[in-house]
């Protein structure tokens, strides 16, 4: 508290010596220095008088600072919500280092304009094995994770596309062909737009080659057909679920976490995951096991009488977490056992914290535990109805109480109890493999985890046109 009491007497003390506007880009450079200090103590608004301050002795005499105090005062003005000072300071930053051909600082100034003025939509359509999917969206940056803004993300009609047969083809392309009208209703350019065949398709399909290639040209056809931009549109049916891992983190954990933190995604299908290590390479994980899988597993003839099917349930899950679970964490990937922060994705996590934690409904990034893991467990093994029926007496924002109420329906719609006991089981084996180390482990579930690999896949394409751009001398 004395810190910032003597900090705030030299802070005023200081700017109250430099009330006039600097002489020299000397003068300048000191002048953007301490207005960035003051942001940083929430003096915003002296800060931005510092800023204009040093314009003077900057401006048309050194682009590169005149440059910089633009962007500062968009920064500035941003910290004020003020989004339309701060686009017309970025913009003008953004001309002046396109000037220059600083190309590093001209792609983030772009993407800060975008992001500011609400007009940066990504789209990016799955093509999974179950059906097709849409998600139109911004990403922000929010208390550390990566927010999804969510325009457009309709509930996708159930189509086999595995089946490989040509009614299910047909009904894909019906539903493709909506999906592509959407985009083009948000005039999102191409280069924002990113499809692909899910690793289930592309493992399946795979199997017979002439199948997946005529689903690639049917879809590429209509592509080709309705969308602006697409000579440069290209559907990637290379995905795999390590690379579907690699994404859901890079579009979830930010950046300078990447070295302290992993993922894991439990699927409908399958678990995958993973972690980069120091020299960022991604080391994947991936079990044949996921939330509907493992309930056929358990009951193949779908006949088992409930209580019959809890009991298998728990020693299937035991035999999994022996064998596959402990083994992959213990010996396979002991890297896993490294990393700090654990961001946890699929249906299942969704699952759990809807029913756990409601009051979290508006947050992107939800703090989990051990102990809410093998709560969600032993609901659902021995109270289903109370764990699916949370109370929400004590949600008095109304929007945070609509979000609860649409998360706990579409989570019922999509996993019936059977399914949820089997998730519920495995999850609990998953934290408990993570957490069975001296290394304290944060949980983290990121909503709509299901298109972070979309959110990846924009994110990873700017830094290495950042790379890039900085290996040729940009700055």
């Amino acid at each position: 508290m004395k810190y910032f009491f003597y900090l705030f007497l030299v802070l005023g003390y200081s700017i109250s010596a430099l009330a006039q506007n600097a002489t020299n880009s000397v003068e300048a450079l000191h002048f953007i220095k301490l207005g960035n200090t003051l942001r940083m103590v929430d003096r915003t608004q002296q800060a931005i008088d510092l800023l204009l301050r040093a314009l003077p002795a900057v401006q048309s005499k050194d682009v590169y600072m005149e440059a910089v105090t633009y962007e500062n005062l968009g920064f500035a003005y941003s910290d004020l919500e003020n989004s339309q000072a701060a686009v017309g300071y970025f913009n003008k930053a953004h001309k002046l280092y396109k000037k220059l051909n600083y190309g590093a600082s001209e792609a983030a100034m772009q993407q800060l304009i975008g992001e500011m003025a609400g007009k940066d939509l990504y789209a990016g359509i799955d093509v999974g094995a179950s059906g097709v999917k849409l998600a139109i969206f911004r990403t922000t940056f929010e208390n550390g994770f990566y927010n999804k803004d969510i325009k457009v993300k309709p509930v996708a009609p159930n189509v086999t596309l595995i089946s490989g047969t040509a009614q299910s083809f047909k009904d894909g392309q019906e539903v493709m062909k909506a999906y592509l009208d959407s985009i083009r209703h948000y005039d999102i350019p191409a280069s924002h737009i990113y499809i692909a065949f899910s690793s289930g398709v592309n493992e399946t399909l795979g199997k017979t080659p002439a199948k997946k290639k005529k689903l690639y040209e049917l879809f590429s056809g209509l592509i080709t057909n309705s969308m602006r931009g697409s000579d440069t549109l290209r559907i990637d049916s290379t995905l795999t679920a390590a690379r579907e891992a690699e994404l859901f983190l890079i579009g979830s954990i930010p950046r300078k976490l990447w070295v302290t933190a992993s993922c894991i995604d439990i699927g409908s299908g399958n678990t995958k995951g993973g972690y980069y290590d120091s020299g960022r390479r991604f080391h994947s994980v991936s079990l044949p096991f996921g939330t509907k899988t493992l309930a056929n597993l358990i009951d193949n003839n779908r006949s088992l009488a409930i209580d019959a099917y809890k009991t298998e349930a728990q020693r299937v899950i035991k035999m999994i977490a022996d064998t596959a679970v402990n083994v992959e964490f213990n010996t396979a990937s002991p890297g896993l056992h490294q990393r700090k922060t654990v961001a946890l994705g699929g249906g299942i996590a969704w699952a759990m914290t809807a029913y756990l934690h409601p009051e979290k409904a508006g947050t992107t990034a939800v703090p989990l535990t051990v102990a809410d893991a093998e709560r969600f467990a032993r609901l659902a093994l021995t109270d289903y109805q109370s764990l699916i029926h949370p109370d929400l007496s004590d949600l008095n924002d109304p929007v945070v109480r609509r979000k609860a109420e649409t998360d706990l329906n579409n989570v019922q719609n999509q996993f019936n109890e059977k399914q949820v006991i089997a998730g519920a089981l495995l999850l609990e084996s998953v934290v408990r493999a993570y957490a069975n180390t001296s290394i304290p482990k944060r949980f983290v579930f990121i909503r709509d985890s299901d298109i972070s690999w979309v959110t990846g896949k924009f994110l990873e394409t700017l830094n290495q046109n950042y790379e890039q751009a900085l290996a040729k001398g940009a700055r």
